[in-house]
């Protein structure tokens, strides 16, 4: 089978000026304060605005600009994990100004049905994918690859990044934030940009998937993934995937399963049925059931806003109505939390 080319895609110049414009710097502002605006160093910053954004802006222009330390907490739900926490300022503005500029170039070099932390995407638009594969295949390959965070290797990932930009001082200030943490490996959960790191990091399995190994129904997620076709197809699948993995990624999967799609396919914290059946995952009924619990909570002790709880309340009813859900939401009594809520 003749392979196709792959695609060529001019290297971006020019990219500083437009991240350190001054309404470039105002909009990450505001983008990096979304939802935070209760915290006290947000609310600090609102009140020095200005003269925040004239020292950011002269510290960019001057090449100035270094990580600041990060503080770490360590989370267990939805499993153990250690999140990196850097200032709002000068960092999380700094991170959202250069993903300003630089997600439309990234996002037009990802593969389609990559649904992760991209506009037009997420969760259910992967989950009817799924459920049209579901459909359509006899057999699935789920794969997810351990740590992946921790895992990414600094070297191939700034490789990775100087194909695609050839900006200099934009390529020095990513160095610079790819370094940040010490060691060979590890892009911080909690960055704005590990985030979308991840995603072209990951691309070059999703490339390497279609062009070469000619899987026509594929879908990721950042770290999961799932290939569908027939048992035979998939089964000569897996020592490639497995070796593209360790020896052009330097990572590991965690999980390899090859199984009937009448197993049910855990994918997106649903599980999808032949015939348009699907469930809410156990853990994340659970999960929804806490959150939705401790919304009330929030708002009365000034966590949370009133208007940004009856959002999250509103976002959970959609989401729980993807699936069939009927006795989750009877348990859940979003209508009373919902209404308690609004009387605070």
């Amino acid at each position: 089978m003749r392979k196709s080319s792959p695609i060529i895609m001019k290297r971006k110049g020019n990219l500083y000026a437009r991240i350190i414009d001054r309404q470039n710097l105002e909009l990450a502002f505001d983008k990096a304060k979304k939802g935070k605006t209760w915290q006290r160093t947000v609310k600090n910053a609102e009140r020095h605005r200005e003269e925040l954004l004239d020292k950011l802006e002269e510290m960019l222009k001057n090449h100035e600009y270094r990580t600041s330390p990060y503080h770490t907490k360590t989370i267990y739900e939805p499993k153990k994990r250690i999140i990196y926490i850097l200032p709002f300022f000068p960092d999380r503005i700094v991170q959202h100004a250069i993903m300003n500029i630089i997600e439309p170039l990234w996002d037009s070099l990802m593969y389609y049905h990559s649904y992760a932390c991209r506009k037009k995407k997420g969760q259910h638009k992967g989950s009817t994918k799924c459920m049209e594969y579901t459909r359509e295949s006899p057999y699935c390959l789920k794969c997810d690859i351990s740590k992946f965070y921790p895992s990414v290797n600094h070297k191939i990932l700034y490789k990775i990044i100087k194909r695609k930009i050839k900006c200099k001082y934009t390529l020095e200030m990513l160095h610079e934030i790819i370094e940040s943490i010490p060691g060979e490996t590890n892009v911080p959960i909690g960055n704005y940009l590990s985030q979308w790191m991840g995603n072209i990091y990951l691309n070059e399995l999703d490339t390497y998937v279609k062009q070469t190994l000619r899987i026509k129904h594929y879908i990721r997620y950042c770290d999961d993934f799932v290939l569908f076709g027939t048992k035979q197809e998939l089964a000569a699948v897996i020592p490639k995937v497995q070796d593209f993995v360790n020896n052009r990624l330097q990572m590991k999967l965690s999980k390899c399963d090859l199984f009937p799609v009448t197993r049910g396919i855990d994918f997106l914290g649903y599980r999808h049925f032949p015939g348009n059946y699907v469930l809410l995952r156990k853990t994340t009924a659970k999960r929804v059931k806490r959150r939705i619990k401790g919304l009330l909570w929030k708002v009365k002790h000034g966590k949370v806003k009133k208007a940004t709880a009856l959002g999250s309340i509103e976002s959970t009813k959609g989401w729980i109505r993807w699936a069939n859900t009927h006795n989750l939401a009877i348990s859940l009594e979003i209508e009373k939390v919902r209404s308690e809520i609004e009387k605070v």
